[in-house]
């Protein structure tokens, strides 16, 4: 029998979305925040994304979830107590789905919580999740991460399993995950599980493509952004005149991703008149690239202890899982 139960954010998000717009883009220098990259429109860009030839990430945590989550199930139920699968940033579920079935097939008692910033994604999930795994308990929340993580960790006294999928974690620089981490810690108890993905550096060539790929996909997901306050914060940005630029540094492991104003120009956001110089830029997002070492680094400077390591079989990707202390 299926439980649904929606819990929605009490923070206005399109006041936070125009505050934190509106601070981004008066900083020097200008920046974006990429949580806001996912509205419908922006959510179907990036489906678009994971299926490019380019964009080897998918299919290398994909090949986990699928091949290995009997031993990922193992892991998570290994003293057969009752807990609430709690997921950052859930996106459709495609790759968490093969877990959520090996936990069921083995009768295992959890509540499934996930967590995502787009309303349209909480919804989907709980319209469609149901029908493919009618025994499923899921209970979505629709916000920001610790916000929402906070409800989650209320929801009952059962252990915690986090899933943190999809190098999320990449979107941060080292010391904001470091930070992230840290703060992840403080909302879980001992004993509480982490499973975190990370995408492993590896050819410089091979990870560049993947942000700036051939068919212009990631250009218009970081375009997007920018019509999306058009949209809903009353902008009047001309999409023409900015264009992607992403650069990959192999020492340290940092991929970034840009728009650069082609003109000097003003944009208004509501009452907000914008200036950009020609050639600036405004910082989109990171996608941060790890060694093992850092990893396991990242791991004891915030309170978990790593147990064990899951790969794709070109050890393109890695998802982790930790222990809190």
């Amino acid at each position: 029998m299926s439980t649904t139960t929606t819990i929605e954010t009490t923070t206005d998000n399109k006041t936070q979305f125009l505050q934190e717009t509106l601070t981004g883009l008066q900083s020097e220098p200008k920046f974006m925040r990429s949580k806001y990259f996912y509205d419908a429109t922006g959510d179907r860009i990036f489906q678009q994304i994971m299926e490019m030839e380019e964009y080897y990430l998918t299919n290398a945590e994909m090949e986990i979830l699928r091949y290995q989550s009997a031993q990922l199930s193992q892991a998570i139920t290994a003293d057969g107590t009752a807990f609430d699968l709690i997921e950052l940033g859930a996106g459709d579920a495609t790759k968490s789905i093969h877990l959520l079935k090996s936990l069921l097939d083995n009768k295992m008692e959890f509540s499934y919580v996930p967590i995502d910033i787009s309303e349209h994604v909480i919804s989907d999930l709980e319209e469609n999740l149901p029908k493919k795994l009618p025994e499923l308990d899921i209970k979505g929340l629709n916000g920001d991460y610790f916000d929402m993580l906070k409800k989650a960790t209320q929801l009952s006294d059962r252990r915690k399993v986090v899933l943190f999928m999809g190098a999320n974690i990449g979107n941060m620089t080292i010391a904001d995950a470091e930070d992230f981490c840290s703060s992840l810690k403080q909302l879980l108890s001992p004993n509480d599980l982490l499973i975190i993905g990370f995408d492993l550096k590896k050819n410089p060539q091979q990870i560049l493509a993947a942000y700036n790929d051939k068919g212009g996909i990631t250009r218009s997901f970081n375009l997007n952004l920018l019509q999306r306050i058009n949209k809903e914060l009353d902008g009047n940005f001309n999409l023409e005149n900015f264009e992607h630029y992403a650069s990959y540094d192999p020492a340290s492991g940092a991929c970034k991703s840009y728009l650069i104003s082609l003109k000097n120009q003003i944009v208004n956001i509501g009452r907000q008149a914008i200036h950009f110089a020609e050639n600036e830029y405004i910082f989109m997002e990171i996608s941060q690239k790890y060694a093992l070492s850092d990893i396991d680094q990242l791991a004891e400077k915030t309170g978990f202890k790593p147990l064990q390591r899951f790969f794709d079989q070109h050890q393109y990707f890695v998802d982790a899982i930790w222990k809190v202390d």
